[in-house]
């Protein structure tokens, strides 16, 4: 019973709204990629020196 009034209650989002959600997402994203880029790029020498590089 509580989800079918849930459900009456959701709405769609307008434009502006959506907008907001979207840019947050993107901002999101590029943030975790920038994150992992760099974690990755930080990894690369540490690793070739526990390996013993080729």
């Amino acid at each position: 019973m509580d989800s079918r009034r849930l459900i009456q209650r959701c709405t769609k989002p307008d434009a502006k709204e959506f907008k907001k959600i979207a840019v947050a997402c993107a901002i999101g994203f590029s943030i975790m990629g920038f994150i992992g880029y760099t974690v990755k790029l930080v990894f690369i020498p540490i690793n070739n020196i526990i390996v013993g590089g080729s």
